[in-house]
């Protein structure tokens, strides 16, 4: 994972304790690493954790260009290798299911060429409707590559298929699609 150059997009889920870990992880092996929250994930995980992670900004809003004249969206699209959103909650999968772009995190999924991983997270209820599962054979069809849940206990305090993937498995994931292979899911 040397030097090879990640974009890390985080949603909000009680599962976003998790990232921080993801991220360091990656960063530890040798990645540069640049993090999106959406702003639902700031109920959860904060910028300034990430940006001392990385080294690097991390990006929340669309219409605030730090670095990139043409826009976040296609600066940092452009210069990624992978884009992993970990976790990825029901409304997010929805959206990437049928091209809304309606912030960063979500545009950046239009405008990145590369592969997507992503890592759902949701009480297993919900895993398990009909409108979700549907969202993801889309994305499947689409390209994205997904990690699929876990199961046991969740934060709502019910157990079941639902729990986001353990970041040493989406670590594996990345270094496989790094490398030309599947995700392995």
């Amino acid at each position: 994972m040397r030097d090879r150059e990640l974009l890390f997009g985080v949603t909000g889920s009680v599962a976003a304790y998790k990232a921080p870990e993801l991220v360091s992880r990656c960063v530890q092996l040798g990645a540069r690493a640049t993090v999106v929250l959406s702003r639902s994930a700031l109920h959860f995980v904060g910028p300034a954790t990430f940006e001392a992670l990385t080294g690097r900004p991390a990006y929340v809003e669309m219409f605030e260009p730090r670095e990139h004249f043409l826009g976040e969206h296609i600066g940092l699209a452009r210069r990624a290798e992978l884009y992993c959103i970990a976790p990825v909650t029901a409304h997010t999968l929805a959206r990437l299911a049928h091209g809304l772009a309606d912030d960063l995190l979500t545009c950046l999924a239009l405008a990145f060429s590369g592969p997507i991983l992503l890592a759902p997270a949701m009480n297993p209820t919900m895993w398990r409707k009909p409108a979700v599962q549907r969202n993801v054979r889309q994305l499947h069809a689409d390209g994205y590559r997904i990690i699929e849940p876990e199961p046991g206990w969740v934060s709502c305090r019910e157990e079941g298929t639902g729990r986001m993937a353990e970041p040493d498995r989406i670590v594996q994931a990345i270094e496989r699609l790094l490398n030309g292979g599947a995700a392995g899911e």
